[in-house]
């Protein structure tokens, strides 16, 4: 067969010429030339089996939610100013402060993680104090536009996109800067998969400044060991819907007590998000505005599933989906962006050399229902993001890496199918958590 123009195909049929109309044929021609005819061969095309409504979501946040939260966020409304919703916010108060590693009280506010990030900003910096914002990626910005926006002077100090911070260059800036009175950073800088050193951080300020440490720990906790009072952490911010498996809706606030007494001195203009407000209701087991009830009886389930497993057992977790991710992109020859050092049990940024995660996106999207998430700001196009946190397990991180396998093949990425999942598979077998 041949083509003559766009829209008919000549067939050969019992050594007879045929013109058919193209939009007759139920496939796409891949063409190829022999003398001066232009031949095409019809492949079938494959048909997408994904179910519509089956979605895979591995981005660093929303993540899925497990069950027994939705059915518990599908609860009868309650009276926000009754019985039932102070014996449940005392319910959550203490796994939260566990999680967090503190000993202090923690606000709960709706509104999204960035809320959380502003909210620790206008509470904790008076006016005419002067802050350094370390900068790891694109969230470590935003806490420079929020301090931006407030007219807040701050200083900068701005790492590599895919590296880890270094305490000793933060402990050496302030010692040419005294007047510093709050470093802010990332915990997990969700834009490159980097976990920062806080503890190391912590450490470093300390040697050489009072100056408060507020950490944006918006993509990790719940995830990563959080130890804010014996590390020496001042506030630490988290989101619902991330590691804690929830619906996006609610900010965690946790500060500590030198904290607290700055919070209540601070004559910086604030009204929804003056934390004192807060932690003055929390004393009575109540919130100052209306609570977002259907995400606390969610956060109710999620923090009894989290205890239910363990919460050493639920760091391994993250830990090992992390190390069966990286394996399996190193077997695949597929470059990380960051080091195994830097690395976030709770994300991972991979930055290919040959190939546009773009297309490599839309291609596993379209056919598998499954989504990973881009980069951002000057990574924008560079690189892709698989989260695994908070509802996601060892078994999920197989079936991911076997269908980016197939995607890449797709791309026309060569590659030896299976080699990445049997490194990922190498990983749990030989160092897995034992059930």
């Amino acid at each position: 067969m041949l083509v003559t123009h766009v829209n008919q195909v000549v067939m050969r049929i019992d050594n007879k010429k045929r013109v058919v109309p193209r939009e007759s044929l139920s496939s796409s021609p891949l063409t190829f030339v022999r003398g001066e005819e232009l031949f095409c061969i019809f492949k079938n095309e494959r048909r997408i089996y994904m179910l519509p409504d089956q979605q895979l979501l591995r981005i660093p946040g929303p993540t899925p939610i497990p069950p027994s939260v939705v059915r518990a966020m599908s609860q009868p409304m309650i009276g926000h100013r009754g019985q039932e919703t102070s014996q449940m916010l005392r319910n959550i108060a203490p796994v939260l402060q566990r999680i967090f590693g503190t000993a202090q009280e923690i606000a709960i506010i709706a509104g999204s993680g960035t809320a959380g990030l502003e909210a620790a900003v206008v509470n904790v910096v008076q006016p005419d104090e002067e802050v350094l914002v370390v900068v790891t990626g694109a969230f470590g910005n935003r806490f420079a536009k929020i301090c931006e926006a407030y007219a807040i002077k701050f200083h900068r100090l701005d790492v590599e996109w895919g590296k880890a911070l270094n305490p000793i260059e933060v402990k050496q800036y302030l010692q040419a800067h005294p007047e510093i009175k709050a470093v802010f950073s990332t915990y997990c800088e969700t834009s490159t998969g980097v976990l920062n050193p806080i503890h190391g951080l912590a450490k470093a300020v300390r040697e050489v400044s009072n100056a408060l440490i507020i950490v944006d720990g918006v993509s990790c906790v719940g995830g990563v060991e959080t130890k804010m009072d014996d590390w020496g952490i001042d506030v630490v911010v988290t989101g619902s819907q991330k590691a804690f498996m929830l619906p996006p809706g609610l900010t965690f606030i946790a500060a500590s007590e030198r904290a607290w007494k700055i919070i209540e001195k601070n004559e910086r203009s604030r009204y929804y998000l003056d934390l004192a407000r807060y932690r003055d209701n929390l004393l009575k087991d109540t919130t100052p505005f209306t609570p977002a009830l259907s995400l606390l009886f969610g956060l109710e389930q999620v923090l009894h599933l989290l205890q239910e497993e363990g919460l050493e057992q639920v760091y391994e977790r993250h830990t090992l989906m992390m190390r069966m991710t990286r394996a399996a992109f190193k077997a695949l020859d597929i470059p990380l962006l960051t080091s195994d050092d830097d690395a976030s049990p709770t994300v991972t940024a991979v930055k290919p050399s040959d190939f546009d995660p773009e297309i490599f996106r839309k291609i596993l999207k379209k056919e598998f229902g499954l989504t990973v998430a881009g980069g951002q700001q000057g990574l924008s196009g560079k690189l892709f993001r698989i989260g695994h946190m908070g509802y996601c397990s060892p078994a999920d991180i197989l079936q991911t890496i076997g269908v980016m396998e197939i995607g890449l093949m797709k791309i026309g990425k060569a590659i030896e199918l299976g080699k990445g999942v049997s490194a990922a598979q190498q990983i749990y077998a030989n160092q897995g958590v034992l059930v």
